[in-house]
């Protein structure tokens, strides 16, 4: 089943055309990789699925109704969760306490709230839906660390925490494996996964073709703000011009 539907979607900046006529649907339970040099379209895409942007022209459409124009945190609401390319955490809160702002977004308790424990009913409800998050991320015996003191691969993960306490039905992940080493990246390729296998649909751009290829159901590949290619990463893998533009004739 169709869960997210991208219709011919343009986007310009005065005379710069970022995305020009863009389609491509999503399944649910997918992992869908958006793939492409700096400058491809990726982000700009993201940034009009998540409300950051309204396209110029085209339509995008989750679960069957159009979303395009509406603000992010309506979004957010919806069930579309973002997470950024840099990992933006409260460092100097504990692990609990960042999880627990994002309780926010489905207004079990609003940010005040969450942190300075305002409402007790609302706190009780929203901290039993952080500890069982951060069980699920791996992350329970760390709740009382600063994100500060976590090493990149936690703060990723808490970063995900995060996003799962909002129960979002996709989430997009903006280069969750940048600056990652191998081990780090194993790591949270198998959390990615296991978040999929929890009923989340993904949409993940990232530059590490590894991971990529590794995860990804089927790809979206962008060139100068236009489809180039899609199929599953053993087609994409064999695209001559894909090997070409985007993978360094690396196969």
């Amino acid at each position: 089943m169709t869960i997210l539907e991208i219709k011919n979607v343009t986007k310009q900046f005065g005379g710069l055309t970022a995305l020009s006529d863009v389609s491509f649907q999503i399944d649910e339970g997918e992992i869908r990789g958006l793939i492409g040099p700096n400058g491809a379209g990726k982000s700009t895409m993201f940034k009009n699925i998540a409300g950051f942007y309204t396209p110029t022209n085209g339509n995008i459409l989750y679960q069957g109704k159009n979303i395009e124009g509406q603000k992010p945190h309506t979004i957010a609401e919806l069930g579309i969760v973002r997470t950024f390319q840099e990992t933006t955490l409260f460092q100097e809160m504990t692990v609990f306490e960042n999880a627990l702002v994002g309780t926010h977004i489905k207004g079990r308790t609003d940010v005040f709230s969450a942190i300075f424990g305002l409402d007790k009913n609302k706190q009780k409800a929203a901290g039993e839906k952080v500890m069982e998050v951060l069980e699920f991320m791996g992350l329970s015996d760390r709740k009382d660390q600063f994100a500060s003191e976590l090493p990149l691969g936690s703060q990723r993960a808490l970063a995900l925490s995060i996003a799962l306490v909002s129960e979002p039905k996709i989430m997009l992940m903006d280069e969750p494996f940048a600056g990652m080493n191998p081990e780090e990246t194993n790591h949270m390729m198998d959390l990615t996964r296991k978040v999929r296998e929890s009923g989340i649909t993904i949409v993940l751009v990232e530059h590490d073709m590894k991971a990529v290829m590794g995860l990804c159901h089927y790809l979206t590949v962008l060139n100068f703000g236009e489809v180039l290619a899609q199929g599953t990463p053993e087609e994409i893998r064999g695209n001559d011009k894909v090997i070409e533009a985007y993978l360094g004739g690396v196969k």
